[in-house]
């Protein structure tokens, strides 16, 4: 009973998808959050820029 409990390999499929999930969603998390910071501090630079060139 125990060797075929070591054997089994139903359910596997499923903690190999669950896994990848996991990655995928920590790289789009990290991947928006930099992308986020990238666009506020472009967006922050336009404005000052036409902050300035409007006075």
């Amino acid at each position: 009973m125990l060797k075929r409990l070591w054997t089994d390999e139903e359910g596997l499929t499923t903690v190999e998808y669950a896994l990848l999930l996991v990655l995928i969603v920590a790289a789009a998390v990290s991947a928006w959050t930099l992308l986020g910071t990238q666009v506020a501090t472009q967006v922050g630079d336009v404005k000052d820029t036409l902050a300035g060139t409007s006075s």
